[in-house]
């Protein structure tokens, strides 16, 4: 499953964003780790009862929008 996020910003603004829409995701559930962008898509996948191809657009669109959450 090949799932490297394309950000075009870097991840802190991209988690700030996310953490404002969806409140209910904690750090922890937004931890990063290079080459562990799967568990962190799954993660946040099962937590928001979403697909994860759904959260990794989600996520990509956030971050080309960077400073327009909504």
């Amino acid at each position: 499953m090949g799932n490297s996020l394309k950000l075009e910003s870097p991840w802190a603004e991209v988690k700030e964003l996310i953490m404002e829409v969806e409140p209910s995701l904690t750090e922890k559930d937004l931890e990063y780790e290079v080459g562990k962008e799967n568990e962190l898509l799954q993660r946040i996948a099962d937590k928001m009862n979403r697909s994860v191809e759904h959260i990794k657009a989600w996520i990509e669109s956030l971050s080309s929008n960077s400073g327009k959450a909504s």
